[in-house]
This record gives C-alpha cells, structure tokens and sequence, in this order.
C-alpha cells in the first residue's frame, strides 16, 4: 500500500464516523465576513462547513479533499441545500495534484497529517493560486486537544509558516500572523481551551502580464 493509498483510508475512516452537523471554522467567518463574495478555495475541506458556510454567503467554492468519503458527503449536503450550483467538491492529492483557477480567497484549515506531505510547497501553490487581491488564510492549530490524533509535535508560528513560503514580498503582504486562543468543542462533546495560529497573506500584484495569464505552478 502506498503512502497516498494509506493516507486515503486514514481520512475516509475518519469521515466515514458518524458526526453531528459541520461547523464553519470561526477563524474563517472572521476573516470572510469583512470580504464581499467571490471565488474561493478550501483545500482541505473534510466536512465542508466551511464551504457550506461560504457558499450561503454567495461564494462560488472549489472544495478539495483527499478522502472520497469527505467529498461524497460534502457534494450530498450542498445538493440537499440548494447549493449545489455553487460548490464543486474536487478530490484532490495534494502532494500530486492542485485544483484548477484562480481565487480570490484560499482557505487552508488545519491542514494537518500524520502523513508525509510537502506542506510549505502546498502552501506557496495555494498563494500562486490567488487573483490580484485575494487572500491566502492558513489555520494551524497551536496546541493539541485531548481528542486529537496528533502526537503534539511544536508547529512553527504563523511568521514561521510565512517564512517557509519564500513569497516575494513585492507580490504578497502579510496581513495578520496572530495567536489565537479559544474554547473548543470535541466530536463527543469533550470541551478544551485550544489556541489557533492565523496567517492572512494577500496578494497586491503581478510581477509580470504573463504571469497573470499562466497558471500557477
């Protein structure tokens, strides 16, 4: 079994649990409540509240999952919503495959795996991927709830992250690299204080016209 093949199962397992209604993450209704609607981008979308929640505001959502289960679910539910003309639910390898377009904001939630993935090369596709002022917002957890599969390793802080990208500071700006504490709730009920760690990165230009027609690498 390969490691996408093991990754895979890992996930779809995960979503394949039966789980209350999804939520939109609050650090992603922060941000986007200040923007008007446009094209957006949720890599990693599991449970899709996060599109859901964008797609009632009217966004048009490209949502990306590696789990079959995840995407299957999410296209069922925005059918249900009568949002179905709005959400296109892709599955995605991101470590080989990146959705088509350009957005004008790219929401990366906890984008988190116990898996091998080139995580800052993701990151600076989903900059690539953003429109002449759109926004790249990166959620990291920034401590680890008792509920979690994650072995508690440090995460690097949202300037880190930044740093990682290698992002030319002529074309992208930093916008919010914040520490964010806030109370938690778990798939049983569990209730733990938590801290997220927010990146907001918008996109001022182009470097170049041809840039604007390529596609991002």
């Amino acid at each position: 079994m390969t490691v996408t093949e093991e990754a895979a199962r890992f996930w779809d397992r995960h979503y394949g649990t039966r789980r209350p209604a999804p939520r939109a993450n609050v650090r992603l209704t922060e941000v986007a409540a200040t923007l008007g609607p446009g094209t957006a981008l949720d890599l990693g979308c599991g449970a899709g509240g996060d599109t859901l929640w964008l797609a009632r505001r009217g966004w048009r959502v490209t949502a990306a999952d590696l789990s079959r289960v995840a995407i299957a679910r999410l296209t069922g539910r925005a059918r249900g919503l009568g949002l179905g003309h709005r959400v296109k639910a892709e599955r995605h390898d991101l470590a080989e495959t990146f959705p088509e377009g350009r957005f004008d904001l790219v929401s990366v939630p906890y984008l988190h795996t116990p898996f091998p993935l080139a995580r800052a090369r993701v990151l600076r596709r989903a900059a690539e991927a953003l429109s002449p002022g759109g926004r790249l917002l990166v959620v990291d957890h920034g401590s680890v709830t008792p509920w979690s599969w994650s072995s508690g390793d440090r995460l690097p802080s949202p300037r880190e992250v930044a740093g990682t990208l290698s992002l030319d500071p002529r074309e992208w700006t930093v916008e919010r690299a914040d520490v964010l504490p806030r109370r938690a709730a778990g798939p049983g009920g569990q209730r733990a204080e938590v801290v997220d760690q927010l990146l907001l990165i918008r996109r001022t230009r182009w470097t170049s016209e041809e840039d604007f027609h390529a596609p991002p690498t």
